[in-house]
């Protein structure tokens, strides 16, 4: 995601005291992560919800706008990650950067309880901001704790990993227990605490990094001549006088609008990235083709994975009979004896945690039989389709007397995407920097996540035409699901066929 390091970090990592067989500073980071992501995490299932509500005073033709906001909002903190590495190399180290984002990010949390819509979308601006100078940037420093080649090295990954799903995991089970149980009741949350505990989340973790960060014993620090507090300056400077007006901007457009200036932010640097993989010779054009096809079907899979903080909320909210029968400590956890929306959201963390070893475990015991990378992106479009079959089928004949579809149906469509997601996601992370060309590296990084934001932006257009103009109802749902269920095999199929072609554009990269 960044260029070159410029920043004081040494070439090999200081000894560090070990915990569990690990560098002490990768924990901090670990829990450091774990409070962001509680935070970033802890308003995904309120927020369509919370918009409709406060700004259209709940009427279901709020469902639209509110998704078509959500997905330009998660778009643009793919889209703003770009910038953060590069703010962190050349103007004021990995450190700074980290604390400013979070200082940022907590200042945009608090902003969105405000009753505001104006201020819920500048809340939403300052929270991409933020987001792009802490997350790509943390993640970095976990890979600067190891030396190069330090068989550690992945099994760290996986810990700090594992940080993120379980903040992710936790976020909508308090969050929800606070709004509902708390300070409102289930027919009135109060959605409101939401954002203000998701602040105080963000909170945690700035003061987290800020005392932990003498363990990183200069790791991260910026370089000589970025040690004043000038750049800082500049950085924070920019970012609220240039970067929180221009993302509030574009969050106030048309959402179709936005998707072009995204497409056009793709292909400038697609198109540099081709003619690069030119200059260096055949095989790194190869190289750069099958990277960029790739990405074309990772926008379709976000597309419709994204549903989950979109149309899958209203559909739990209206559609699904969520009274699973089950009383006594989950009555007094969920407050109700309906299983609560919020919680479909920690279901997708608990199938990552639980099936993550299992699906690499199984990718080496498979040996020579071990799917090539298209093959998996492929495996990774069908299992997101079979989720929507899963829905497709149950919105065309499970229907009940009261207009709703069983409880599992819809557990389960994120237990089956949380599959898809592992044969994809991670693969794309690693796939990308091998077929980049040397050079350009950052810059094909930049589009794996712009890839990204596209999809995420259309999910929120998507999610908007599935509950169309009056809200969400059974043949609305699934008319739309229905389509993904199609769009995603289809194309996954297709990837299955041309997977040869691309494999062989790779030039032996696995």
């Amino acid at each position: 995601m960044s260029g070159a390091a410029t920043t004081t970090t040494p070439a090999n990592p200081p000894e560090f005291p070990q915990v569990l067989g690990h560098p002490r500073p990768l924990w901090m980071l670990f829990m450091s992560e774990f409070w962001e992501r509680f935070a970033f995490y802890g308003i995904r299932w309120a927020m369509v919800l919370y918009i409709v509500a406060q700004f259209h005073g709940g009427d279901a033709s709020g469902e639209k706008p509110a998704s078509e906001l959500y997905g330009a909002y998660l778009a643009l903190v793919y889209a703003g990650a770009i910038f953060g590495g590069y703010v962190a190399d050349k103007l004021i180290g990995f450190q700074r950067s980290i604390l400013l984002g979070a200082v940022i990010m907590a200042t945009g949390l608090f902003l969105l309880a405000s009753p505001s819509e104006a201020m819920f979308k500048l809340g939403l601006a300052t929270i991409i901001v933020g987001n792009g100078l802490f997350k790509p940037i943390i993640s970095t420093m976990v890979g600067k704790l190891y030396a190069q080649g330090d068989d550690r090295r992945d099994s760290g990954f996986t810990i700090f990993y594992m940080g993120i799903n379980i903040g992710a995991l936790l976020a909508p089970l308090i969050t929800q227990y606070l709004a509902k149980k708390i300070f409102g009741i289930e027919d009135m949350p109060a959605y409101k605490v939401v954002f203000i505990a998701a602040g105080i989340g963000m909170l945690l973790s700035l003061v987290w990094f800020w005392f932990g960060r003498t363990q990183l014993k200069g790791i991260g620090l910026p370089a000589a001549h970025q040690t004043g507090m000038r750049n800082v300056s500049l950085v924070l400077l920019f970012g609220v006088v240039i970067g929180i007006p221009m993302f509030y901007a574009l969050l106030t457009i048309d959402a179709n609008l936005l998707q072009a200036i995204l497409m056009a932010l793709f292909v400038i640097p697609a198109v540099m990235l081709f003619r690069e993989g030119v200059v260096e010779g055949q095989v790194s054009r190869d190289k750069v083709m099958a990277m960029l096809t790739i990405f074309v079907f990772n926008v379709l899979f976000w597309m419709f994975f994204e549903q989950a903080g979109s149309s899958f909320n209203f559909l739990a909210e209206k559609i699904v009979d969520r009274d699973i029968g089950m009383v006594g400590m989950f009555q007094a956890l969920a407050g109700t004896n309906d299983f609560p929306v919020s919680w479909f959201q920690s279901v997708n963390s608990v199938a990552i945690i639980a099936l993550a070893p299992v699906l690499a475990w199984l990718w080496v015991k498979m040996g020579r039989n071990n799917p090539i990378i298209p093959r998996k992106f492929g495996l990774g479009l069908i299992f997101n389709g079979l989720a929507f079959l899963l829905l497709m089928v149950a919105l065309s004949s499970m229907v009940d007397d009261a207009g709703k579809i069983p409880f599992w149906t819809l557990f389960m469509v994120y237990v089956i995407q949380s599959v898809g997601e592992l044969c994809l996601s991670p693969i794309g992370l690693s796939m990308t920097p091998k077929l980049a060309p040397a050079r350009l590296a950052g810059l094909a990084m930049g589009c794996w996540f712009l890839s990204i934001a596209i999809g995420n932006n259309l999910a929120g257009i998507f999610a908007g035409k599935v509950s169309g103009e009056g809200g969400m109802t059974v043949a609305s749902a699934h008319a739309g699901y229905t389509f993904g269920f199609y769009a995603l095999v289809g194309s996954g199929v297709v990837l299955f066929l041309i997977a040869p072609l691309i494999q062989k554009w790779m030039h032996g990269v696995k």
